[in-house]
């Protein structure tokens, strides 16, 4: 079967000190070789869309990749468009090494590629869905064109570690967005906490990528380690830990290899607004007599060692 064709859209900061799953993300779908990378598209997140632009360009160079055209998306969330954020000194000056962007504007783009590909291609957005609205709201043709869109986010069967962020973050960073594409209709498949957290990167297995003859394996490796190291200034009223969860690289994993989790139909709605349940989801498992017509299918249990092995196998390749 011909490899399925993505657009990976995302807030990456891997390299700048924060989370490293959204390079190991994008450097999944350019190892796996059941998946064709046709475009990338950055939002605003993990840090601010300029920054992620400049580090996702970065770790382009870094994997040789070289004719995906990387496109820069919204700045702001969806209605609180006063929350641009400035990027930092130490991102601004790695531009010169990252790959240059190319023109455009990623929700523009992405209703472009579904549209003159139709049936053809999955998005696969692993950041808060703000592009992903605009592009709906830009043409909701997009909705019956695409193949299927494929979501890190949300929590389904547990609550979130603190009241100062309620939903799983990228739900909460743009929980308007998250409603828009809740309510549209669009096939979309949901790889929430309830399993990413149980997909995990170890201090083993850091040192032992930072040995690989890779280079991107060694500078992930050491980023991993780095950022593992760091939990315990993020966390200080956990026990130290000694792994991170690999959220986004496990809804990358799910394109080529759905049957690392399981599934269930699902009514989701999210809490919008600024209160003290901004960006929870609320979920109808369509258990009772007369259940609520479903909008999304949700990841409900995972196979880890199932996923490690696929992951660290091709990640190593790189």
């Amino acid at each position: 079967m011909a490899p399925t064709r993505i657009i990976l859209d995302t807030d990456l900061s891997m390299g700048a000190g924060a989370d490293v799953d959204d390079g190991f993300a994008l450097a999944l779908a350019h190892a796996d070789p059941d998946i064709k990378l046709d475009l990338i598209t950055t939002v605003n997140g993990n840090t601010d869309v300029e920054s992620a632009t400049i580090l996702t360009g970065v770790l382009l160079n870094r994997l040789g990749i070289n004719d995906v055209p990387l496109i820069q998306g919204s700045a702001t969330p969806i209605i609180h468009t006063d929350l641009k954020r400035t990027p930092a000194s130490h991102v601004l000056k790695l531009k010169e090494s990252a790959r240059p962007r190319t023109l455009g504007y990623a929700p523009v783009a992405i209703v472009e590629h579904i549209l003159t590909n139709p049936g053809d291609i999955t998005l696969v957005a692993i950041g808060p869905l703000t592009n992903v609205a605009i592009a709906l709201l830009l043409d909701p043709r997009i909705k019956s064109a695409i193949k299927e869109l494929v979501i890190m986010g949300g929590l389904f069967f547990g609550t979130m570690y603190s009241r100062d962020k309620p939903g799983e973050f990228n739900v909460f960073s743009d929980p308007e967005a998250a409603r828009a594409v809740l309510r549209s209709g669009i096939p979309q498949r949901w790889i929430g906490l309830d399993c990413t957290l149980k997909v995990r990167l170890t201090m083993e297995d850091a040192e032992d990528l930072k040995q690989s003859p890779s280079s991107f394996a060694s500078f992930a490796g050491d980023a991993s380690a780095t950022y593992i190291k760091h939990q315990a200034v993020r966390f200080p009223g956990r026990p130290k830990m000694t792994s991170v969860p690999m959220h986004d690289p496990l809804a990358v994993a799910v394109v080529s290899r759905p049957d690392l989790c399981e599934y269930k139909d699902m009514a989701v709605s999210v809490i919008t607004g600024n209160g003290e349940a901004r960006g929870v989801l609320i979920a109808d498992r369509l258990e009772t007599p007369s259940p609520p017509t479903p909008n999304c299918r949700v990841a409900v249990s995972v196979d880890a060692e199932a996923f490690r092995s696929h992951f660290l196998s091709l990640i190593k390749t790189l």
